[in-house]
């Protein structure tokens, strides 16, 4: 009897410890940062940064809620190809074209540049240039989460902007195409540094945003993909009524313009738009992670919040490499230098003063 007794208490005491370990490791389970990052890079230089982006994209998003996806989008394109060094934002110059023009690039929209640009000249007139287009990027794809109804949460900062653009072979290479099998998508983001739960809270992005028929349309022509569920099919063709047709529908069909985990469900059903994300479901190496998101928002919420930390640090340029652009789509050598009359300065001074009051 007093054997059993002991085994009891030994057992007791290993679970005891077991679940003790687990909280804390979920309690000290911060991401690593690279160096030259900083969760409190700006709090000296722009104090005001994060209050300007987030006051600014309120309006934004109260006038049209779908930019949301583009900004979200945007630093994702930015970050994949060559890191999140602000290249997907420069325009082509005699050098060649640039990111932007290479095929997945195409449909990226031309008013998150706009807004980009926007913020830029809004921090640069309360801070002077002392952010990053790439930081701002990063900002404007976390709020857009958060504005969007998903988790808030605190990036590092003080990233550089890029010197070059990638050419067209090197963005074709390193963002998976939406007819990509869950295979390509693994084998692509593994690269990277992600893991599969990496790889589907990623995905998650998907539940905001749009997509043209080109990019899915081969599930519905000629052969019906069978994975799909025969009414979202159906629906997608009146959309879509052939292979070449140009329209666009949302890629959640629940909550298209809200974020949360109704994109997993859409996958549960058999709903997915994109072959990168029905198979998501398919794969035996994502569907537990896909079920358990779609049960478990929080749980989303958690595992992408990791992953886009994680993302945003990718191959970055810091300390004195780069630059900061003075306009996000023109490298600074090919830009007029950025330069204040004595009148503007009094002129800002004025506008400051009565922002005070």
């Amino acid at each position: 009897m007093a054997a059993s007794y002991t085994f009891l208490f030994l057992v007791s005491s290993l679970l005891l410890a077991s679940y003790f370990c687990v909280v804390s490791d979920a309690a000290t389970d911060s991401p690593n940062i690279v160096k030259g990052l900083s969760w409190s890079f700006y709090d000296y230089s722009c104090p005001q940064l994060e209050s300007i982006v987030r006051k600014h994209l309120k309006k934004v998003f109260n006038d049209d809620i779908t930019q949301t996806a583009g900004l979200l989008r945007l630093h994702f394109h930015d970050c994949f190809v060559q890191g999140c060094d602000g290249s997907v934002l420069l325009d082509g110059s005699a050098s060649g074209p640039s990111e932007q023009d290479a095929p997945p690039n195409l449909t990226l929209r031309a008013r998150a540049f706009q807004i980009i640009n926007d913020l830029r000249a809004r921090i640069e007139h309360k801070c002077g240039r002392v952010v990053s287009c790439a930081d701002i990027t990063a900002l404007a794809a976390r709020d857009s989460v958060f504005l969007a109804g998903g988790p808030d949460y605190d990036i590092p900062l003080g990233r550089r902007d890029g010197l070059s653009f990638a050419t067209r072979n090197a963005t074709l290479a390193n963002l998976p195409p939406p007819f990509g099998t869950a295979e390509v998508i693994l084998t692509s983001l593994a690269t990277k540094n992600f893991d599969a739960t990496d790889v589907v809270a990623l995905s998650g992005a998907h539940t905001i945003g749009i997509a043209h028929c080109p990019s899915f349309s081969s599930r519905l022509f000629p052969n019906l993909d069978p994975t799909l569920d025969n009414t979202f099919a159906k629906n997608l063709k009146l959309t879509c009524p052939t292979a070449t047709t140009s329209n666009t529908t949302v890629l959640d069909i629940r909550t298209p313009n809200k974020f949360d985990n109704k994109y997993y469900v859409d996958l549960l059903n058999r709903q997915g738009l994109f072959t990168s994300d029905q198979d998501l479901f398919t794969d035996e190496r994502t569907k537990g992670i896909v079920k358990s998101f779609a049960l478990d928002q929080d749980l989303f919420f958690d595992k992408f919040v990791k992953a886009m930390i994680k993302m945003g640090q990718l191959s970055v340029l810091t300390g004195n490499q780069g630059e900061i652009r003075s306009n996000c789509s023109v490298r600074n050598n090919d830009y007029v230098s950025y330069s204040k009359t004595v009148v503007e300065q009094v002129v800002e001074d004025l506008e400051n003063l009565s922002d005070e009051f």
